[in-house]
């Protein structure tokens, strides 16, 4: 492939001519990748639910920090993906981190086929998948360089929705593959209390393939963009700026709360509504579908007040999770947790969204992977804040009051540095924070 010297894609003309056909090429490779990562980061969230059906004794709070220490680890790496991409190349990097997934994949796969595997491996196998989660700063930073500011937001949400996409294939295809023998030649079936067969192995097994192929479509057919290599030295000025804090703060409502959710939602089905478990990857599925439609709103009406009607209707959506949960109503409790996946990918989309009309290129990409590295966090706090909930007080619902207060907040900061037109337009025009 020939190596990319020259690139503006504010340059309508080179853009035109051929900016475009290369950023789509790097996007619809950095898709696949970003999904892999996706799918082997939050694998947990569907093994550990069948963990104690096959043989394992673990307490409730066990399997949440099984479905939690992923989230942990891999907000932790996004500060360094974040950097990566201007230290080592966008394209090189996607080939490191999307091939070093195969290493958890491998160990769950013979991990979960012995109950006595000690917890402590399980935690080690859940931390090892917290690789996958530091991929999306990098990926997000490095498509962040190949799209004029006009698309950014479109371009993002596609490559940021479709990849959390892989949260939903996972939590859909596990059950399916997980009662097939396809892997039935690297080790044995397990037996469910039902008496039915299965091979968890399956659910993890079955990406390393996959993940194979696009490694090595990341090495022969991406580019790494000529000048966005930058010392981390020069991309930490970053952490100076006031608003790389306040859009952290909103992403973390926004896309903490879609991962987080989507980290726990099967283990909450399992202890309210069990007979619904199958029903687990909606959520994940509605809210990375809504994503690239945020982006695209955001572009057309603007970001800020996208992101403004987003925490609205989350706050909305978890009064009726508390309401329906107390009630032991399914019905309205899924309507309203999709109503809270919904809006989050919405939001998710529209806060990366804003990030490129505040901040210069330069710091823009950094400022994205700064931001999502912490909003990661939340697939390990929100977990562990249902588990604290449950052990503290029985029910799940007293977290959700938690939520609720911090998109009060999150509204109140967005209103006040980017929606009222006597801020916006300032924080707009100098973008730089």
């Amino acid at each position: 492939m020939t190596r990319i010297n020259y690139w503006n894609p504010e340059d309508e003309k080179f853009w035109k001519t051929e900016g475009r056909k290369h950023a789509q090429r790097n996007l619809w490779i950095s898709v696949p990748s970003l999904m892999l990562a996706f799918i082997v980061w939050q694998i947990w969230s569907v093994v550990a639910v069948r963990l104690n059906d096959i043989g394992f004794h673990y307490t409730e709070e066990q399997l949440f920090t099984l479905a939690a220490i992923p989230g942990l680890v891999g907000a932790t790496l996004r500060f360094i993906y974040t950097f990566a991409v201007g230290a080592f190349g966008g394209k090189n990097w996607t080939v490191i981190s999307t091939a070093i997934l195969a290493v958890p994949a491998i160990g769950i796969g013979f991990a979960v086929q012995n109950p006595d595997t000690p917890f402590s491996v399980m935690l080690l196998l859940a931390a090892l998948c917290g690789l996958g989660g530091g991929n999306f700063s990098s990926s997000s930073a490095n498509i962040s360089f190949f799209f004029p500011k006009r698309e950014k937001g479109t371009a993002l949400g596609i490559n940021g929705g479709l990849g959390n996409m892989g949260v939903s294939v996972v939590q859909f295809v596990t059950p399916l593959i997980i009662t097939s023998s396809t892997f039935a030649f690297i080790g044995g079936k397990q037996v469910l209390p039902t008496g039915q067969h299965v091979w968890l192995q399956n659910a993890a097994f079955i990406w390393v393939i996959p993940i194979v192929i696009v490694t090595l479509l990341a090495l022969f057919k991406m580019d790494n963009v000529p000048n966005a290599k930058q010392s981390v030295t020069d991309q930490f000025v970053i952490v100076k700026r006031k608003h790389t804090w306040i859009m952290t703060i909103l992403y973390i409502a926004t896309f903490g709360s879609f991962i987080g959710y989507s980290a726990a939602f099967p283990l909450l089905l399992k202890s309210q509504f069990p007979e619904h478990l199958s029903l687990a990857f909606l959520g994940a599925l509605v809210a990375a579908a809504a994503r690239p439609v945020g982006g695209w709103l955001a572009d057309k009406l603007g970001g800020a007040i996208v992101t403004a009607y987003v925490f609205v209707v989350m706050a909305i959506g978890a009064l009726g999770v508390i309401y329906f949960l107390n009630g032991k109503q399914f019905s309205g409790f899924l309507v309203s947790f999709l109503l809270l996946f919904l809006a989050s990918g919405i939001g998710s989309g529209s806060t990366f969204q804003m990030i490129p009309n505040i901040f210069v290129p330069k710091e823009a990409a950094p400022v994205i992977g700064f931001s999502a590295a912490f909003a990661a966090y939340g697939s390990f706090f929100i977990p562990k804040l249902f588990g604290w909930s449950v052990n503290t007080t029985g029910t799940p619902v007293t977290a959700f009051y938690f939520f609720i207060g911090f998109y009060v907040i999150s509204f109140a900061l967005n209103w006040f540095y980017y929606q009222r037109k006597s801020t916006a337009a300032k924080t707009f025009a100098k973008q730089a924070g």
